[in-house]
């Protein structure tokens, strides 16, 4: 059983995203949470350097997924309230796995 277990790799979902500048900025997605209203990714920057990972504040980015022509794309959450709600649904799920400072 111990042999299953050193075989099973590690396959991190990762995405591409591209700001209105076209650059370009790489994150895992670390949970989903789906609503009867919307989807929510809640996303951790990922970096090549890692003194830029260092440098990172360690933040979730939290985007909201909207689907438009049968294609999906990611957007700001730009009510706050709507914001809180789904990042206290985030914390809540992810602190089981990971330190989680809440400020």
């Amino acid at each position: 059983m111990s042999e299953n277990i050193k075989n099973e790799e590690y396959n991190p979902d990762l995405i591409t995203l591209t700001d209105d500048d076209g650059k370009e900025y790489n994150f895992e997605v670390l949970d989903a949470i789906e609503t009867d209203t919307a989807r929510y990714l809640a996303l951790l920057p990922q970096y090549d350097d890692p003194k830029a990972m260092l440098d990172d504040s360690g933040e979730l980015v939290i985007v909201k997924v909207q689907e438009e022509d049968g294609e999906e794309y990611f957007c700001e959450i730009e009510d706050d309230d709507e914001y809180e709600t789904v990042a206290d649904a985030f914390v809540d799920r992810l602190e089981d796995f990971f330190e989680i400072d809440e400020k």
